[in-house]
């Protein structure tokens, strides 16, 4: 057979094949996870994927993704060949990240459905945090170093609640300086570091909290939460204080100073602690070598001396709840709030606990189930994924305009409103509730 005829014969199979997986029900979608305390939303999605790949539900996904692949244009397929070749992956992504430190809430978008991924992210969010007084640190929460320390026992339930009407309805907001922001292409605290002026002055913005009331008030020594141990240098803490106002007296401990480091030995801390940072999201940690074996006789060692039991954190805390829109910051809230009541205040714990339709306890995958394997976690993915798309084409199909109708505030695809006249734009959203209603009614098939 010639090769003209066989490359003609084996792209009828493809096209065939392809034919034949569009009749497929492929699991796409939105679904949310319980994200718990500790690892990333990046994290997140990589343990999701590593048990998505391998299994049957999404065997469909994955061999209608071979076949697009295969039925690439001779130059895509060519510069594909270029760059290292990676297993077929499900296609995923989040609708709003989490810190390592909160739990809760975590949208996850599959195949098509990360396209829809933008829209969780103007919509409202519901919070649970606690607040910790007495101290303000790089992070604004109790993971980073202390830059600053303050009073709180002037600080009661009564004085909390009177000043957290300041921050109800639309008010502006500055983001984490230290963490959230660059400048320049340099995190602020870089600028700390290196002595440096900031060049331009960080702006607030506008944000919206819907509700905000207190659920628990917790007198120090009464609750589990504790002030960070490790705090920040001399000038990471001037550096604060003057972007700050914290105006509280920064003096170096009397061991530090008489410890105090070179002027090399601080030039060398200052570069490993700006590498050390642009990793933050992974595991650094080396475990202490072990000395090397000698032949010297080995001394019966004593029994190491037990560690104090830790002392509960003497200054009080609550705990808070919010809804609030998109762009809020709920250590910004955590900081400005502690600043308000004439202290400082650093992000405990936080919990989100909606996010659009999406709620704990309700609509939301519990994470610690992947572990149980596909038999437990197959049947609640498939049906949140398929209760998404049956919610999304019955959405869009309600939404659409009838050919000739004006779609009057109608956000078309590209995120444009539709205007009159605009047949275009009009199509377009008839295409796509058609598009999902098709995806809602295939058939399951073999595969």
């Amino acid at each position: 057979m010639p090769v003209r005829d066989t490359i003609w014969k084996s792209l009828a199979d493809i096209s065939k094949t392809a034919s034949t997986m569009t009749s497929t029900k492929i699991p796409e979608g939105c679904f949310a996870i319980d994200k718990p305390r500790g690892i990333t939303s990046a994290q997140v999605i990589r343990e999701v994927q590593t048990h998505f790949n391998p299994s049957k539900l999404f065997k469909p996904w994955v061999d209608a993704e071979r076949q697009r692949q295969m039925l690439e244009s001779h130059n895509q397929r060519k510069k594909r060949s270029k760059k290292f070749v990676k297993p077929v992956q499900i296609k995923m992504g989040h609708g709003g990240t989490l810190d390592p430190l909160a739990t809760g809430v975590l949208i996850l978008g599959v195949g098509s459905g990360t396209k829809s991924l933008g829209n969780f992210l103007a919509c409202t969010k519901s919070y649970e945090a606690v607040l910790l007084f007495g101290r303000a640190t790089d992070s604004y929460d109790t993971e980073g170093k202390v830059v600053a320390k303050k009073g709180s026992e002037h600080v009661t339930r009564e004085i909390v609640e009177e000043a957290m009407g300041r921050f109800r309805g639309k008010i502006m907001q500055r983001p984490p300086i230290f963490s959230a922001i660059r400048i320049q292409g340099k995190r602020l605290y870089e600028y700390a570091r290196e002595g440096k002026e900031v060049p331009v002055e960080i702006d607030e913005r506008p944000v919206e909290v819907e509700k905000l009331e207190m659920v628990e008030w917790m007198e120090g020594g009464t609750h589990e939460y504790r002030w960070p141990e490790a705090e920040a240098g001399r000038e990471e803490k001037v550096f604060a204080d003057k972007i700050l106002h914290f105006g509280t007296e920064i003096t170096p401990e009397p061991e530090a100073a008489a410890a105090a480091p070179s002027g090399e030995e601080v030039a060398q801390k200052r570069k490993r602690e700006v590498d050390d940072d642009e990793g933050f999201d992974e595991d650094v940690t080396q475990s202490p070598k072990r000395p090397r074996s000698s032949s010297a006789p080995q001394v019966p060692s004593q029994t190491a001396p037990t560690a104090p039991p830790q002392q509960p954190c003497p200054a009080s805390a609550c705990r808070i709840r919010m809804t609030v829109t998109s762009g809020f910051y709920v250590r910004s809230l955590c900081h400005d709030l502690g600043l308000a009541v004439g202290s400082l205040g650093i992000m405990a714990s936080l919990i989100r606990s909606r996010q659009g339709d999406f709620e704990l306890g309700k609509n939301v995958f519990e994470y610690s189930e992947l572990a149980k394997g596909e038999t437990f976690w197959g049947p609640q993915v498939e049906g949140m994924l398929e209760a998404w798309t049956t919610e999304k084409a019955e959405a869009l199909a309600q939404s659409a305009p009838m050919s000739g109708q004006v779609a009057k505030g109608e956000r078309g695809p590209a995120g444009g409103k539709y205007a009159k006249g605009d047949e275009v734009k009009v199509k377009e959203r008839q295409a796509e509730a058609e598009d999902w209603e098709r995806r809602r009614n295939s058939s399951s098939v073999d595969a």
